[in-house]
């Protein structure tokens, strides 16, 4: 009897450390996430802050932005032998990271280690040649050495950096065919703004489409409603013969554990003579430094017609999650909304088809080395069918860069 008792009470004791470990998982935005815990860190809350980036390295652990910062907070609290630990990882697999170099000297020299602040810059020098912070590092350790130095610890670097609310955004593409239309240009400018409520994007698009120059303009607001939540709210306005009048769009996306997350939302379009419906959903799987997901979409147009299509989307994340290669395909019958001009060059209003497409674009985002702005590069080719003429296909290639700005 004591035995089985014995064996219920540890059966039950690990059941109880079993949930707990479940309710503990993370399962959140790890970008989300990161953005609290900096605010928490530049307010001095620098324990609390550990708590929630050690959460997202349990589930990201090459998300280098996020360790850069746990170290970081150890040397501000004169921690620097768990501060070395964390910029050794990032050392021995990141070399040209600049701000990784001169926050692990700056370790170094604050715990007055100096003849390893001075291997490491000379070992920082041979990835950024001749940069003058860690020329001036350099020259730091050698004075500690002979005993001239005069640097003093700086435990205040969290109150001088502000974190990087704000983002401009500038991307151009084209679309070139082998038949029947002439080239496309697509140009946009953003804003981004980081909010206690969620990121909040004012866009404007610009399109030189069937020799008509068009704008639309829009707003993207992404609001975070608990830990596990976070919604999608969209809408666009054009007068421009090229873009519907009204767009609007609504998601609410769910992170669960295992990494996974799950979606449901709505589109709308309001064109002139019709009004589509698309409705759609995601899952997205994150599988080491890799994040798949697939979306279906369901159009209707007037309350009538369906179209069904579907994108894959796989990406293999690099040094963190600004910095990735991306594949998506986009297969299926989708309606196809366009302005299309008649014999006498006139511009019809829109007119939707059903058309059979297949398309690949290729992406490849990443970060400048010494700062913290976003290039994006992408290339695309699509088979698809002539909305004028079915059971007819051309070719398109298509190709646009990305560049962004962060303050």
């Amino acid at each position: 009897m004591h035995l089985l008792k014995t064996y219920i009470t540890l059966l039950l004791y690990f059941f109880c450390m079993c949930i707990s470990a479940q309710e503990s998982a993370y399962s959140g935005d790890p970008d989300t996430s990161f953005i609290t815990a900096r605010d928490l860190a530049f307010a001095g809350n620098r324990t609390e802050a550990r708590d929630t980036l050690y959460h997202i390295l349990s589930v990201y652990p090459d998300y280098t932005d996020v360790r850069i910062l746990l170290a970081k907070t150890y040397t501000w609290d004169a921690k620097y032998d768990d501060a070395r630990k964390h910029f050794n990882k990032i050392t021995t697999k990141e070399k040209g990271i600049k701000e990784v170099w001169v926050a692990a000297i700056n370790n170094e020299l604050y715990s007055e280690n100096y003849a390893t602040a001075l291997g490491l810059s000379n070992k920082a020098l041979n990835y950024i040649e001749e940069d003058i912070d860690l020329l001036k590092q350099k020259q730091y350790a050698m004075d500690g050495i002979t005993g001239e130095s005069s640097i003093e610890e700086d435990t205040s670097e969290a109150k001088q950096e502000e974190p990087l609310r704000n983002q401009i955004g500038i991307s151009n593409s084209f679309e070139i065919f082998d038949v029947a239309y002439d080239p496309m240009f697509y140009s946009s400018i953003e804003y981004k703004r980081e909010t206690l409520s969620g990121p909040i994007i004012p866009r404007i698009n610009y399109s030189n489409r069937f020799n008509t120059h068009g704008l639309q303009y829009e707003l993207d607001f992404y609001p975070k409603l608990s830990k596990m939540f976070y919604g999608y709210l969209n809408y666009g306005f054009s007068n421009a013969s090229i873009y519907s009048k009204h767009r609007a769009g609504v998601e609410v996306y769910a992170n669960y554990p295992k990494n996974m997350e799950l979606s449901l939302g709505i589109r709308y379009m309001d064109f002139k003579t019709i009004k589509a419906t698309i409705m759609t959903a995601s899952v997205g799987l994150y599988k080491g430094n890799y994040y798949f997901s697939a979306r279906p979409y369901i159009t209707s147009i007037s309350g009538k017609n369906l179209g069904f299509s579907g994108t894959a989307l796989a990406r293999k994340y690099l040094r963190d999650k600004q910095n990735y290669l991306g594949v998506t395909a986009v297969v299926g019958y989708s309606s196809e909304l366009k302005q299309l001009r008649n014999a006498q060059d006139t511009l019809l209003a829109e007119t939707v088809f059903y058309v059979e497409s297949q398309q690949l674009l290729f992406e490849y985002q990443f970060t400048g080395k010494k700062n913290p702005n976003i290039y994006k590069a992408n290339l695309g080719i699509a088979h698809q069918e002539l909305v004028f003429n079915p059971g007819k296909f051309f070719w398109s290639v298509s190709a646009g860069i990305t560049y962004q700005v962060k303050f």
